[in-house]
Parts: C-alpha cells; structure tokens; sequence
C-alpha cells in the first residue's frame, strides 16, 4: 500500500487555510497538470516546479511515469481541507477505470524508491511523495500541501514547488474527513506534460 500516513492529532488540526505560496519557478524541469472534474469539465492547471537537485531519483520517476502518459487521467484520490491533494496510483486510480475504490493502494510497474529526504520543509504549495510505512516505499504517488505541514519534514521526500495554479489546487475537490480524505467522484489529472 501507499497511502499516505498521517497521525492523527494532525487531522483534528488540519482545518487551516494557507495563503497563496510565492515559489519562484526554479531549473525544473516542470510538470504542468491539466485538472478535470469528475464530469470532464476542465478546472483549469497547476505548474509544479520539479526539484532535481534535492531528489533526482524521485523527480526522474515523475518525469518518467508523466512523459509516458501514465498519470493522464489518474484521480485526487484523497484531498483533505487545510492539509493536501494526494494523486498518482497509476494502477488503481484511473478516471475511467472500472472503479476508484482501490485508489491510494496501488503504484505503477516500476520499483519503489529509497527515500531522498531533504532540507526543503512542507509548506503551502510543497511537492511530496506518498508511501507506506516504509520510508523506501515511495512509487507513483505524490501529494501537494495546501497548508504548511512541518510535521512531515524529514519523514517524506520533498520532490517540487507550485509555481502557478494555486487557485485551481485549492478547488480540488475535497473528501470526506471522516474517511480520511476519500473524495467520491474525484477531480482528475486529465493531461501531464513536462515541461523541460
């Protein structure tokens, strides 16, 4: 599995709202998200400025799984008000998939990654990948904070900034808090592209 862990005194904190973050668009490469909704109407895009320097090994698998149209189509699996927008399970969480029950469990085909946890902290906008207890766990997933959450620096690997779309991510389609984020009928990624 790949769900995010979150301890639970943070959900129970998590009903913050963070101003819009100013990241300045750094060497990239850049991941730009065309966001749908569940019905296929388009919500607009966020630009995700991709930190190479600080986990090359992460970022070249995001580059990898996006440039091989693996993302297209995959859904904000579980989004949580005040915390973050969690996406990515290339295997199970296909908005045209046969169902999205099991989003959030699954990866993609390739091996996980060795955790490259670095100096960045967790702030409105940051760019971090999801895994399962396992620190070295992290495949597919990733989730970006809609609020700081300090509380995740150096437990998760910080892989990107926002640098546009802050409107259109907070617009994410919320879950259900009592389900831990699960959102029905979910936003999507319609289109991932690198920008390079």
């Amino acid at each position: 599995m790949r769900k995010l862990l979150i301890p639970a005194f943070v959900l129970a904190a998590s009903a913050g709202f963070a101003q819009e973050p100013a990241h300045e668009d750094g060497p990239g490469p850049n991941m730009v998200i065309e966001v749908a909704g569940s019905d296929g109407t388009a919500k607009g895009t966020i630009t995700l400025d991709l930190l190479a320097d600080k986990a090359p090994n992460h970022v070249a698998r995001l580059v990898e799984l996006a440039k091989s149209g693996a993302y297209d189509g995959v859904v904000f699996h579980r989004v949580i008000d005040g915390f973050m927008a969690q996406t990515g399970d290339v295997e199970h969480g296909k908005h045209d998939g046969a169902s999205t029950a099991m989003a959030g469990t699954g990866g993609s085909d390739l091996p996980d990654l060795e955790a490259e946890f670095n100096d960045v902290s967790f702030q409105a906008g940051t760019v971090g990948m999801a895994r399962a207890q396992d620190p070295n766990s992290a495949n597919s997933q990733f989730f970006i904070d809609l609020a700081p959450a300090t509380f995740l620096d150096g437990q998760y690997t910080v892989v990107g900034q926002l640098v546009d779309g802050w409107d259109v991510l907070t617009g994410i389609k919320k879950g259900d808090a009592n389900a831990n984020g699960a959102v029905e009928a979910p936003d999507y990624m319609a289109k991932v592209t690198i920008v390079e």
